[in-house]
């Protein structure tokens, strides 16, 4: 995936202190919704951008969204002649962010309150956090768990209870609603607030996943440089599950196309065999999920992403 020089960064003026960067794809209400919450529960001493992406949706509802679009001079929109992802979409966003830090937000993740304000005073008082997440709730407003531990192989054949239990320190309960921040191994991809340099140096997100473990991933490349990652949760949002994506068949093998693609990048080819055979097992005991078997069997699975399939609109 393309890399983010860490000059050009360095180089470059920042004129906010933080950038939005939200994602559109066939479902405008939810955006122009999440756009309101950012402008109404910001504080005036923050100064930010906001820069909406639209992912190559339907006509129709690019028209919705153009047509409602807030007209200010800190809010711009993009749109992308092919859906490109998760991370190609905000990837494609990022191109127009001038600030310090950079908030990656799913359009279906409503603010609360000043998370803006509350992550920039975090992270500036942080300087090894590269990521930080706020406290999700869902539309009932229960508590959501906002950060996850690794999915490796100790994980799988032990679950997170035994992990959680035995190594609080490395694996904190994630149903627990904390009440101040705490580090994670990867935190919740609805709201990820970056320092710009941390982004540029791991080179922003691999746009060879299409979607799902993103967070994964990037959490763990910012490990490798140095760079924590915490939920603040102070910072609340809440988050409806899965508007653009929605669950299917489809959604459930690229979930495990990214997974694999993301073990084997990360954690060694011993380990991502090791995974793949569990896995092939653990579906075995379960006919309703055989359609899976040809992703964890296949070597090359990423052709079959969805990511092979989108086509170019304009």
């Amino acid at each position: 995936f393309a890399k983010i020089s860490r000059k050009s960064f360095a180089n470059k003026i920042y004129l906010m202190d933080v950038a939005v960067i939200i994602i559109n794809y066939n479902s405008s209400k939810y955006t122009l919704e999440c756009i309101n919450t950012v402008i109404e529960k910001t504080s005036e001493k923050i100064e930010y951008q906001i820069i909406v992406v639209d992912n190559n949706s339907t006509a129709s509802e690019y028209k919705i969204l153009e047509d409602n679009f807030p007209q200010l001079p800190n809010i711009s929109l993009h749109r992308s002649i092919i859906n490109t992802g998760f991370g190609g979409g905000n990837m494609f966003g990022a191109q127009f962010a001038k600030a310090d830090y950079l908030l990656f937000l799913n359009n279906d993740a409503m603010l609360l309150n000043d998370c803006l304000g509350i992550l920039l005073d975090f992270m500036k008082a942080n300087p090894k956090v590269g990521v930080s997440t706020a406290q999700n709730f869902d539309e009932n407003n229960k508590f959501v768990p906002s950060f996850d531990h690794n999915k490796g192989l100790r994980r799988l054949l032990f679950g997170r209870g035994f992990l959680e239990k035995n190594n609080p320190k490395l694996y904190p309960k994630r149903k627990k609603e904390y009440s101040e921040p705490v580090q994670a191994n990867w935190i919740n991809g609805a709201f990820l607030f970056f320092d710009s340099k941390a982004f540029a140096a791991v080179g922003g997100f691999d746009t060879n996943i299409f979607l799902y473990w993103e967070e994964m991933d990037i959490c763990h490349r910012l490990k490798k440089l140095g760079y924590e990652s915490w939920l603040v949760p102070d910072a609340k949002i809440l988050h409806h599950q899965g508007v653009s994506t929605g669950t299917s068949k489809a959604m459930n093998r690229e979930s495990y196309i990214s997974y694999l693609y993301v073990l084997r990048k990360n954690y060694g080819f011993g380990k991502y065999q090791l995974i793949r055979i569990y896995l092939s097992i653990a579906l075995l005991l379960k006919p309703k999920k055989w359609y899976l078997l040809p992703i964890i069997l296949k070597s090359n699975n990423q052709t079959q992403s969805l990511k092979e399939k989108q086509k170019i609109t304009f």
